[in-house]
């Protein structure tokens, strides 16, 4: 296995960076080339089904069949004169991934031969089975069907020579079995709420949007190194390895020069986002080594969605190209920072007013003060299940660690803002606000221009921070798909701003002015959410404490953070806001704990395996090493002087025992407790022995397989060690 270690880690360290062939056109020319975009539709398609298509994505409508038929059509030819010899229904199902199943565009033509074809029919609607996919429990095996059903809103796109139509998931019975139903359904309902409040402001508001702007991180590993370690492989991450001498601890990665192997993996893909829409635009070395990002420019939500998780499918092929592996799990290397996939989420309405940005005048800050306030009171509200959003077997390892927002929601307003609420707060006048916008900052240096400095700095330990004109929910893992937080916190606004509607309209009802009616409740929510705003340290015990005694949901297993999607306010809130209904959020968390446990069970079998059969033989034969040497020792030299002489090896063969005595019998302590879990039917209360009873053991194990790896001879160690995964040269 050694020769195979530094074989592969040569074969790495000798790889060149790859050439691009580059697009002779610009950007903005090959944008959007594989996408059926509006240009494409009006291009393809007749004038009349043009104008109905966009008139029911503008504005919400239904699809009759005679259009359905006249866009398939169009949307045929397209895809066929670009290459394409299959469609596919491309959908999100419970597994954090997407899913597609292609048929060609052929039928029999009734003569011996084939046409090709692709109907209204087929385009609306397919019939994927849904027992194979994971539902908690409302489909079984026997009944299998479910339906696929299109997603007007979200343009069709070519990848691989087969047209991707985004689709919605569910069951025969009607069930959202996937990811994207509940999220229209939640952007619906905060488009509902929000333009009624947005109304006391501008009455000629129709429609309030979602907008998303997603940060992904990700780590590359060369692939030969990728498949010299078993627990990557398997798990995404590595389940041993000590820390390298060198990491992060120089800050010398982040925003460095990026080595020129990545930066061609890098133009490759922006090549390919561009292709397919992506608006990728940012790119650079993160804090860890062999840690990247990429962020694009935002999109309405549902959208930006689609296009992380086809980022998501399309990065690890691309990565492949260059012979890297990309690494998407939150935590894979302990010890330096996980990766995150930071939401910047806003609400903007349909005249391109951000409801989250500070206005010119009183009364579009009044509007501004009204929407970041019921934002404060709906976080406030359901921060545990906007914990439980976020949650998962991998996130759970990179919250509180090297940068990352801890396990305990709050928000972050900055500086002026929490002047300005707390003024308001204890404030019994009627005045409205007037708020600062970007101001300059004179660095005393003649060739340095005036700086413009935000009216908020940032808080890298805030899970949720307001970052001037949006807020940033920054727990969100590099993983996940953003719809699950984003159901949760679109949800959780639009309950909020259907309350705060309902009490102003109270209010004017009463005969209160509509200024007072909107300041005298907004003072109300800011006093009621109060303990929500934290603006110190998330990582100080002191904030724990304090956050405990403020009522938050401290809860730090993640089995157990679940439980929040079935607390009685959020069954009400899911319920009232036409998301989730309770038994689809019932189905939703034995997903969410059967996957947890699937993922450590998974995780405990290979660590098992790697000990006994990898580590445990190799630190066994350099003992015997050690012990051949302590008689040749004592043999040339049998006297006090060989005892001494031989001490250190000696020394060293007594603890190479005692971890390798620690790390059988932990081994077989987690077998065990893994077979009692297993034999548990609850698969919440399975989830909990597992974390209970199995991840310490795990914990445990690598603490001394890691402490092996620093007293074994290195040319004997079966697996690339951090030095060698970390660095790309």
């Amino acid at each position: 296995m050694s020769k195979l270690r530094f074989k592969v880690v040569e074969e790495a360290f000798d790889r060149k960076a790859i050439p691009v062939e580059t697009p002779k056109e610009r950007p903005t020319e090959y944008y959007g080339k594989y996408v059926f975009n509006r240009q494409k539709m009006f291009e393809y398609l007749p004038k009349k089904t043009y104008d109905a298509l966009v008139d029911a994505i503008d504005n919400k409508k239904t699809l009759s069949r005679e259009v359905a038929d006249s866009v398939a059509a169009g949307m045929k030819q397209w895809a066929i004169d670009n290459g394409a010899r299959h469609y596919t229904h491309w959908f999100h199902p419970l597994t954090d991934g997407t899913a597609e199943k292609h048929d060609a565009f052929v039928e029999h033509d009734g003569k011996g031969g084939m046409v090709e074809e692709f109907t209204g029919k087929l385009l609306v609607q397919q019939e994927p089975d849904a027992s194979s996919f994971p539902n908690g429990g409302i489909r079984n095996t026997f009944e299998a069907r479910g339906y696929s059903a299109w997603d007007i809103s979200s343009p069709a796109f070519i990848l691989d020579k087969t047209l991707c139509i985004p689709t919605i998931f569910i069951a025969y019975t009607g069930e959202s079995l996937d990811y994207k139903t509940p999220l229209l359904r939640a952007l619906n309902s905060v488009d509902k709420a929000a333009t009624a409040v947005a109304r006391y402001f501008d009455p000629e508001v129709k429609h309030v949007n979602s907008f998303l702007g997603w940060e992904q991180e990700y780590f590359l590993v060369d692939e030969a190194l990728y498949s010299a370690r078993p627990d990557l492989v398997m798990t995404g991450r590595t389940l041993m390895g000590h820390e390298s001498a060198k990491n992060q601890q120089l800050e010398d990665h982040y925003f460095g020069a990026i080595p020129s192997r990545v930066e061609s993996f890098m133009l490759d893909l922006e090549i390919e986002c561009h292709k397919l829409g992506i608006p990728a635009k940012t790119r650079h070395n993160e804090v860890a080594p062999n840690q990247f990002e990429l962020a694009p420019i935002f999109e309405e939500t549902n959208l930006a969605n689609d296009h992380n998780l086809l980022l998501m499918s399309l990065i690890a092929e691309v990565a492949r190209r260059h012979n890297f592996r990309v690494l998407l799990h939150e935590k894979p290397f302990a010890g330096i920072n996980g990766s995150g996939k930071h939401n910047n989420w806003s609400l903007g309405t349909d005249k391109g007013v951000l409801l989250y940005a500070p206005g010119k005048t009183p009364k579009d800050n009044l509007q501004f003060i009204t929407f970041v306030a019921n934002t404060m009171a709906a976080v406030h509200r359901h921060n545990g299940l906007l914990k439980a959003s976020i949650m998962s077997a991998t996130n759970a390892h990179r919250l509180g660690a090297n940068e990352a927002p801890p396990a305990i929601i709050s928000i972050f307003l900055g500086s002026q803002l929490s002047e300005i609420f707390d003024k308001l707060e204890k404030s019994d006048s009627d005045d409205l606000i007037e708020l600062a916008g970007k101001k300059g900052l004179k660095i005393n240096v003649d060739q340095i221009p005036e700086i413009m400095v935000d009216n908020t700095d940032r808080n890298r330990t805030s899970p949720f921070a307001f970052t001037g004109n949006r807020f940033e929910f920054r727990a969100v893992g590099s993983s996940a798909n953003c719809a699950s937080a984003m159901i949760a916190l679109n949800a959780a606004i639009a309950e909020q701003l259907m309350d705060f509607k309902t009490k102003v309209d109270a209010r004017i009802a009463a005969g209160e002015g509509l200024d007072h009616a909107l300041l005298a409740e907004v003072k109300e929510i800011l006093r009621e959410s109060k303990a929500i705003h934290f603006d110190g340290n998330g990582y100080s015990d002191e904030w724990k404490e304090e956050a405990g005694r403020r009522g938050l949901d401290c809860e730090t297993s993640a089995p157990k953070i679940f439980d929040a999607y079935l607390s009685p306010s959020s069954i009400e809130m899911f319920s009232k806001t036409g998301v989730f209904t309770k038994l689809e959020l019932e189905a939703r968390n034995e997903v969410k704990w059967e996957m947890y446990t699937k993922k450590l069970q998974i995780e405990a079998r290979v660590l098992g395996d790697l000990a006994i059969n990898h580590v445990i033989p190799v630190a066994i034969r350099y003992q015997s090493v050690l012990t051949d040497n302590v008689f040749k020792l004592k043999t040339l030299f049998p006297n006090e002087k060989g005892d001494k002489l031989a001490a250190m090896d000696l020394d060293t063969i007594e603890r190479i025992s005692t971890h390798m005595a620690t790390i059988m019998e932990e081994v077989k302590k987690m077998v065990n407790a893994r077979k009692a879990a297993n034999k548990i039917d609850d698969e919440r209360e399975k989830a909990i022995a597992y974390h209970d009873n199995v991840l310490p053991c795990m914990d445990v194990i690598r603490y001394h397989i890691d402490k092996l790896e620093l007293m074994v001879d290195d040319e004997m160690w079966p697996l690339p060690k951090y030095r060698e995964l970390l660095f790309i040269r």
